[in-house]
């Protein structure tokens, strides 16, 4: 049990991410001082919104260089931190090169992150941003469960560099998490798997996670014969950093934590957005037919292959999300909630 000091600055890695603006957001709000871990710390335009919030909460932040994949370059940042968040790792389902755009970064970033907290003496506990996708890699895994839903004790063992290479590089970096960890005794590790992360981003100008093409495709008529039926873990991204919060500052936080507010799937994704938005914009209301999907997905694309096709299409979606309840204190929000207001932040942007 690691009691953390509040007074000491708190590292996050990849801090103008999706769900990092909004834990960035919360510990200026709670008086913090942030080290935000930043490509490009010049880059006034790119972080403006993270010094906007700044500068409306008693919180500070601070820049600092930091490439994932160049060992060392974490050091500055991670000087007197007790608590390191890190949040970055990229989020894209359309690779050409898997391993050098999915697994290099996940891995060589973790990995430098790790070993610098191991050479950082303050450093007491690590929070690590994973993914469901480190617990399973095909929704027909969950024939495999013990209980019909997906658990923390899971992991996923049916992606591959070939199949699910996303799934693969989040399974591979959270792996060499828990190896670092085990082998030093001076930080432990939390380990966050959010299922897919949906809401409004706190910068929409710099919005690239996979979680808005989603949305996009249910507004632009992409999808309009009808969405894939396939079941889907759907998290508001407020309620990943709210878990990423406690995480770092509730003392017993231990192991892993499925964080998923709604098992649910495209259809009922769309089916929120039919009240309000379904007469101004051609909002799928029905199923593709699998054969179809299955003649069709791969040259609509590329990550709808024929595997993926046969191996989670037809099949639900199940997690158990009882131990982020207990334990961390999240309150989920809403589906409705979350998607109306991802909606209309992408309308209000203009972006669909």
């Amino acid at each position: 049990m690691k009691q953390i000091d509040r007074t000491k600055p708190v590292l996050v890695t990849g801090a103008t991410g999706y769900v990092a603006g909004w834990l960035v957001k919360k510990l200026l709000e709670e008086g913090l001082t942030v080290h935000a871990a930043v490509r490009e710390p010049e880059n006034k335009e790119k972080l403006k919104f993270l010094d906007e919030i700044a500068q409306q909460t008693d919180g500070t932040i601070k820049y600092f260089q930091s490439d994932l994949l160049k060992h060392g370059s974490y050091a500055a940042a991670m000087e007197g931190c007790e608590l390191v968040f890190h949040t970055a790792s990229p989020f894209i389902l359309g690779v050409n090169d898997p391993q050098r755009e999915l697994i290099d970064p996940a891995l060589i970033g973790t990995r430098n992150v790790l070993e610098q907290a191991c050479q950082t003496v303050s450093v007491k506990r690590v929070v690590l941003t994973s993914s469901v996708a480190a617990i399973y890699g095909d929704n027909v895994d969950l024939k495999l469960t013990p209980d019909g839903m997906f658990t923390e004790e899971l992991w996923n063992s049916t992606s591959s560099l070939e199949h699910g290479a996303y799934m693969y590089s989040k399974t591979l970096a959270e792996k060499e998490a828990w190896k670092i960890s085990l082998d030093q005794s001076q930080w432990d590790l939390v380990v966050i798997n959010p299922s897919l992360v949906m809401g409004p981003a706190i910068n929409p100008h710099g919005v690239t996670s996979e979680s808005f093409s989603i949305i996009k495709q249910l507004a632009d008529g992409t999808l309009k014969a009808g969405v894939p039926d396939m079941g889907w873990g759907v998290v508001d991204v407020r309620d990943v950093a709210e878990a990423h919060y406690q995480a770092g500052f509730v003392p017993h936080a231990n192991g892993r934590y499925l964080v998923s507010g709604h098992n649910t799937s495209f259809l009922g994704m769309a089916q929120v957005l039919l009240p309000n938005y379904g007469e101004k914009y051609p909002i799928p209301r029905k199923i593709m037919p699998k054969w179809l999907l299955w003649l069709l997905g791969p040259i609509l694309n590329k990550a709808l292959t024929r595997k993926f096709i046969a191996r989670n299409v037809g099949y639900p979606w199940k997690g158990d999300n009882s131990k982020s309840k207990r334990e961390l204190g999240v309150n989920y929000r809403p589906l409705n909630a979350t998607i109306n207001e991802m909606f209309q932040q992408l309308v209000d942007e203009g972006i669909i």
